[in-house]
């Protein structure tokens, strides 16, 4: 009996892009990323923030130009090529057009007759029900509603491929589940006009609950780590152990195994003084190390059970747990969060002795801080314009990174009271030292 392969409809390959100039302050999102999306499958596209999983799908979409690789659509027998559209996180709707106009929208720009227009929108809504809403502007719906009109819109023109944008990220939760089941219900239903489904998530439980395969992509630049295929009959059940058991390897796969010295190589994009960081605050910072510290974790917790208890998703655990290990307050190993000694006399210290042992940890394993200190030091004033650290990270990476790098070790070096920041003069001083 032969066996027919599903057709390809996007074939991405050796795909690479870098934001900024060249010779410039230039960011390698993707390097060298190989996918394909088949007929009749949902694929996952789970990594943390800095893994190019949104440019990826946006150059699937033809809203970036890569730098390098090719974005194919393989032609089926007809010679026709697999259409795309995209729905986005922040619903992206026409606020002067109601429902029914924004639905129509995508018809109208195919010069579809006015008449047919109206008729496949009106099927549309009434597909992801909205029925009743047709006459309704944006601002009268709620979030979970837009969403909707968002989906629809994609609808109408029965693309191949539904490319989404963490669609139901700006939403509730339980406004999140009731879209998210609608959405597998019309699906498994084949109720929808589509072939197949590529998705972008931060949500490990969402990507194990929807996707046939997951990409799982590491960061800075962002590349393809690993692929797991989801063998799960829909629909699925969180609490079946099958379930459970899929989501913790998967929050192990994120967290890598190395050890502390080896797993922080790679955590942030640049190396040394010029190392992009992520804007964490030192009450979060805290925060964890206490959550940790305390019952029932006792200094160890599995990453998972973790971010259950803080009600935190991957995608904002993650941060918090890297800038511990890159300070080593903490590891990462196998899934699971380790307080480091110096990270459990962090949260046993008093308010001041954590403040010296924080300020002690920055100036060792964050070289940035430890640069702007010598300048200060060295100098007679014993201050430095900021914008000389400003421009001096833009040469290395982007000027919004090269902002939020600078702020964070701002904050970070105020707390620690290694040196003092003026916002009006723009400029870093050590008129309160430690």
């Amino acid at each position: 009996m032969q066996v027919i392969e599903p057709r390809c409809l996007v074939d991405v390959q050796q795909l690479g892009h870098v934001y900024g100039t060249a010779g410039g302050a230039e960011r390698r999102v993707l390097d060298n990323v190989c996918m394909g999306l088949n007929d009749g499958e949902i694929v996952g596209l789970l990594g943390r923030s800095g893994s190019g999983k949104s440019t990826l799908l946006r150059s699937i979409a033809g809203l970036v130009s890569p730098t390098s690789g090719v974005v194919d659509f393989p032609a089926d027998d007809q010679g026709i090529s697999s259409s795309v559209r995209m729905v986005f996180q922040s619903f992206a709707l026409f606020p002067w057009l109601t429902v029914l106009q924004n639905v129509e929208v995508g018809l109208q720009a195919l010069d579809v007759a006015a008449p047919e227009r109206r008729r496949r929108a009106l099927a549309a809504i009434d597909m992801i029900g909205l029925d009743g809403f047709e006459s309704a502007f944006p601002k009268e719906l709620s979030g979970g509603m837009r969403q909707r009109v968002g989906l629809a819109r994609a609808l109408v023109v029965a693309p191949d491929v539904l490319l989404m944008d963490e669609p139901f990220s700006a939403l509730d939760v339980l406004t999140a589940e009731t879209l998210r089941t609608d959405l597998l219900d019309l699906w498994c239903e084949s109720r929808m006009p589509i072939r197949s489904i590529l998705m972008v998530t931060h949500n490990i439980e969402e990507a194990v609950l929807m996707c046939d395969r997951i990409l799982i992509f590491s960061a800075n630049p962002g590349r393809v780590k690993s692929e797991i295929t989801v063998g799960l009959s829909q629909p699925r059940n969180r609490s079946d152990p099958a379930f459970q058991a899929l989501v913790e390897h998967i929050y192990v796969q994120m967290a890598g195994g190395a050890d502390v010295g080896a797993a922080r190589q790679g955590l942030f994009a640049g190396t040394g003084v010029n190392m992009v960081l992520p804007s964490i605050s030192t009450n979060a910072l805290a925060g964890l190390i206490e959550a940790v510290q305390d019952q029932p974790f006792e200094g160890q917790a599995d990453l998972r059970e973790l971010a259950g208890t803080l009600h935190y998703s991957a995608h904002e655990l993650f941060p918090v747990a890297e800038v511990l290990q890159l300070m080593r307050l903490a590891d990462i190993r196998e899934g699971h969060l380790t307080l480091l000694p110096a990270g459990q006399r962090y949260a046993q210290s008093t308010v001041d002795e954590r403040k010296q042992l924080f300020a002690q940890h920055l100036l060792k394993y964050v070289p940035l801080v430890g640069h702007i200190r010598k300048v200060l030091d060295d100098r007679p004033t014993r201050t430095a314009p900021a914008r000389r650290f400003r421009d001096q990270l833009e040469d290395f990476m982007s000027e919004q990174d090269a902002a939020n790098t600078l702020d964070c070790v701002t904050q970070w070096s105020r707390y620690a009271e290694l040196f003092a920041y003026d916002e009006v003069a723009d400029r870093f001083s050590l008129d309160n030292p430690c």
